[in-house]
């Protein structure tokens, strides 16, 4: 049966409604900077991510995790929690990092003034040229694996913004929103799984920064622990190349101790709230996921 349309109209001005009934009213609102003033933590290592393990946080710990792994010491890292859910990311010092107050935010402090990035994907190039590592030198790689790590920044609003807010979060249902963000969601599996069917890795036979970005999005739908039951909402079992290069991905061990890094939620031998020594993650389940 098909849903009936709302009768609303836009206003010609529109005003915010803090009571909104969204998952998230108590957080969201139309302006940016600090809520209130709160100090952040500096451990003992150069690196300092301000972080949650959602796929956006799974994305800077696995690339340090994955660093590490290949023996570059200056990549060691404390990770604080920042929880989103209860606004932390609009305290004062986060804010003056990213004041976009969105997660991870991250500070280099070993540099001669302490370097501040916010986004992602400038994390993990970052790193990768800070390194050497994970992003190819020579001209078209290079440029294949920036195709698809700005891919995966163009395309997640699609998932979780798009389909995970309406199919998952919204105070009520709305068929249309759910079906044209359904569609978008699988039409994205399907531009990864042609890829990966012709292709090892997103940008050749060489794993690098674009799969660490895509794989923390693409991952827990393949897995089915993300949005409630997703997976078979999208039937994500089609795409089968999608799943082979999730599970060779997900063989890593520098990929699996990054996925639990910030993870508050699950198991609680599955959830590493801080990271600040390869000690650690002793005694930890290394699976993983975000919230569903």
């Amino acid at each position: 049966m098909t849903q009936t349309l709302s009768d609303y109209t836009p206003p010609a001005v529109w005003t915010w409604d803090k009571a909104n009934g969204g998952q998230f009213a108590n957080i969201n609102r139309p302006i940016s900077g600090a809520t209130h003033e709160k100090e952040l933590p500096i451990g003992k290592h150069p690196i300092q991510l301000y972080s949650m393990g959602t796929p956006n946080g799974v994305k800077v710990t696995v690339m340090l995790e994955e660093l590490l792994a290949l023996g570059h010491a200056g990549a060691e890292y404390d990770a604080w929690m920042i929880n989103i859910r209860e606004g932390s990311q609009f305290g004062s010092d986060f804010v003056s990092i990213n004041p976009n107050s969105k997660i991870p935010a991250m500070m280099d402090h070993s540099t001669p003034e302490p370097t501040r990035l916010f986004e992602s994907a400038s994390m993990l190039v970052y790193l990768a040229e800070k390194f050497g590592a994970f992003l190819p030198t020579e001209g078209a790689a290079r440029a294949e694996t920036f195709n698809w790590l700005f891919w995966q920044m163009g395309s997640a609003p699609y998932l979780g913004g798009g389909f995970g807010h309406f199919y998952a979060y919204a105070p009520v249902k709305i068929e249309y929103a759910i079906n044209r963000y359904a569609m978008e969601t699988k039409r994205i599996f399907d531009v990864a799984d042609k890829r990966l069917g012709e292709s090892r890795f997103l940008a050749g036979d060489e794993y690098t920064l674009a799969d660490i970005a895509n794989f923390p999005w693409l991952a827990p739908f393949t897995e089915g622990n993300i949005y409630n039951d997703a997976k078979t909402f999208l039937s994500i079992d089609e795409y089968r190349n999608v799943a082979r290069w999730v599970a060779e991905i997900n063989a890593r061990p520098a990929v699996q101790r990054g996925r639990i890094v910030n993870k508050v939620w699950g198991d609680e031998d599955t959830q590493l709230k801080e990271r600040h020594a390869a000690s650690d993650f002793e005694g930890k389940r290394l699976v993983a996921g975000p919230p569903a």
